[in-house]
């Protein structure tokens, strides 16, 4: 359970990154995924599950 919560927490942080990425560069595509991974991150670890890796089947 607490590998589950470290890759939920460090997608939130990769999300966060590529947010203020985008923002910094004016990217509102790195930014809009950024907020939509960091979403993702949120809704997993309320759920409790892993979040989905983009681009894995």
């Amino acid at each position: 359970m607490a590998e589950d919560r470290n890759s939920t927490s460090a997608e939130h942080l990769k999300g966060s990154v590529k947010e203020a990425l985008g923002k910094l560069t004016g990217d509102i595509r790195v930014e809009a995924e950024g907020r939509r991974q960091k979403r993702e991150a949120r809704a997993a670890k309320s759920v409790g599950i892993q979040p989905a890796k983009p681009g894995g089947d």
